[in-house]
Order: structure tokens, then sequence, then C-alpha cells
């Protein structure tokens, strides 16, 4: 806890500093959510495809779960997520001719939630 998952187009691979956002994330998910830090988990996952309304040309998603366990506040998840997309307008460069959809969604781990670590 937390995991966290990020989804982006492809076309933004070399625009996105993939290792700074994560380093930067997990610094504020620790700082906003009193995460502890060895606890914090990104994984990336690259799209080929994006679809915006009726237009497949000229779009890119950034899109950022993250799943932490019951007990924060609305407020405390709010602040997480404006801070959030503050770090992919930072760490994702612009690509000309691409208009970027960035969103964030905090969520609560279902009580079924276990882990393993080896």
């Amino acid at each position: 806890m937390p995991q966290i998952t990020v989804d982006y187009s492809g076309p933004l691979t070399e625009a996105f500093d993939r290792r700074a956002f994560a380093l930067a994330l997990h610094e504020e998910v620790v700082a906003t959510a009193k995460a502890k830090p060895e606890a914090c988990k990104t994984q990336f996952r690259r799209t080929e495809d994006a679809t915006v309304g009726a237009e497949s040309d000229g779009h890119a998603i950034v899109h950022v779960w993250i799943g932490m366990l019951t007990g924060r506040t609305v407020e405390t998840k709010a602040q997480l997520t404006e801070a959030v997309l503050e770090l992919v307008r930072k760490y994702v460069k612009p690509v000309e001719g691409l208009a970027l959809h960035a969103s964030v969604e905090v969520r609560e781990l279902d009580d079924s939630y276990r882990k393993f670590d080896s």
C-alpha cells in the first residue's frame, strides 16, 4: 500500500519522465497521505490507442490510479489528487499536435486486499 498504476498514451513515451514522476509521486503520497516510503509501489502501463470523443488522433491520456487502505479523509484524498495533477503537468512535456487529458483517482482498497513481499 499504496498501489499506484499510471496508464499513459504511447506518443508520450519520450515526453514523460516516468522515473522522476514516480519518485516525486511517492514523496507526495508520503507527505499528504502519511504513507510509508517503502510501501509506495508504482507501475506504468503504456497504451497504444486512445479515443477522445469521436477523435482518435491528436489526443494523449495520462490516468493515475492510487489505491490506499481506508482511513484517509475526503479532504486528504482531494488534496492528493490535486497535487498529483500538478506532478503530471511538471513531468509530462508538451508534445506538438497532442492535447493532453490527465486525470487522477484516489480510491480505497477493498477489504479483501492482501499483499505478499518476498
